[in-house]
């Protein structure tokens, strides 16, 4: 008889808005016992996924699994870098950035089933300041709206986009000096944001290119925008476009230095840390295991929703109208033109 293969999940009771009452049950009744031998442990304060990970590696178990959302991914993840010890993901966060990124199912007994399934792959991770991140990382504007984000009373989409259409109107761009192995540049940016994944979460695409094995990152520089640039920003992110907007600049890379004029926010993977003015970020390639889809296909995008998410936010444009009063109606023909767009797809 063959050794049963031993699963830990971690399960952050308060992440996302999802009652997680039952997942015991679904992972007694979708993970098979003939297989693997299943340990259940819940979190009670921040750091704790991370201090129970790092136990389960120290002892080999084989794959310990996130149940939350991006906090807790990275918490378990950042234990289990270069050990033999996998990551899985049951995304039941407000964004699920790397579980969209790796096209886990976000129905938890759909992810179950991936689990159960246990293919295992490996993939690079980016450190910002010696801070492992999975996803994404940034600073500017970026690490500004993980910060409002995370004090909005509600998360989702909408909430996302609208901080992104009122906080950047008012918003002032940095200077930044950014030095890779071509050399050093200065850019005026409102963000720069360093991408192992694709997209932040909600599938909002930062970098829609980006991919987890090639052992470099999209390095993405978003240059000043102003009020009538705003709305086919935020579009961009939705529709995997941002890389053809006139405001954005990318290149790749496999580690850079930047260096701003004062200390400052950065984020990694949407969680908000101030740090020094000076920045150093690389990628360790395969660097970590996942539990991964063994059926994934590139991900599709949602027209329906997006066309909600776009009218329910746009028809409530009179939330930003003081800031572009001026540009009112050109905004409105933008607006109808984008929707239009979004509709096709």
């Amino acid at each position: 008889m063959s050794k049963k293969i031993r699963i830990t999940f971690i399960i952050n009771p308060i992440s996302g808005n999802q009652n997680k009452d039952d997942i015991p049950r679904m992972i007694a009744e979708e993970i098979d016992s003939k297989r693997f031998d299943t340990d259940i442990r819940m979190t009670d304060h921040k750091g704790h996924a991370a201090e129970i990970a790092k136990q389960c590696a120290s002892e080999g178990i084989d794959a310990v699994v996130a149940v939350g959302g991006d906090g807790t991914v990275n918490e378990v993840a950042r234990s289990l870098t270069h050990t033999q010890t996998a990551l899985g993901i049951i995304p039941c966060g407000s964004g699920n950035g790397l579980a969209r990124h790796l096209c886990i199912p976000m129905n938890i007994r759909k992810a179950l089933k991936i689990i159960n399934q246990c293919q295992i792959e490996e993939f690079d991770y980016g450190v910002i300041n010696d801070i492992p991140f999975f996803c994404t990382c940034g600073m500017g504007f970026d690490a500004f709206i993980s910060l409002k984000f995370a004090e909005a009373g509600k998360r989702g989409p909408i909430t996302y986009v609208e901080n992104v259409l009122k906080e950047g109107l008012k918003y002032k761009p940095e200077t930044y000096e950014v030095e890779d192995e071509t050399g050093a540049k200065r850019y005026k940016a409102f963000l720069i944001a360093c991408a192992n994944a694709s997209q932040y979460g909600n599938n909002a695409y930062i970098a829609p290119g980006a991919t987890m094995k090639d052992g470099e990152m999209d390095v993405v520089i978003m240059e000043p925008f102003t009020a009538l640039d705003a709305p086919q920003i935020a579009a961009d992110l939705f529709m995997k476009t941002f890389g053809n907007n006139s405001k954005i600049k990318t290149f790749r890379a496999k580690q850079i230095q930047i260096h701003r004029k004062e200390p400052g926010a950065i984020h990694f993977d949407g969680d908000p840390l101030m740090t020094d003015a000076d920045i150093s970020v690389h990628i360790e390639h395969n660097g970590i295991r996942i539990v991964t889809n063994p059926e994934a296909i590139e991900d599709a995008s949602q027209p329906n929703f997006l066309l909600n998410a776009f009218s329910d936010l746009f028809n409530n444009i009179n939330n930003v109208r003081e800031d572009i009063e001026k540009g009112g109606r050109r905004i409105q023909v933008i607006n109808k033109l984008m929707l239009r767009k979004l509709s096709k797809l």
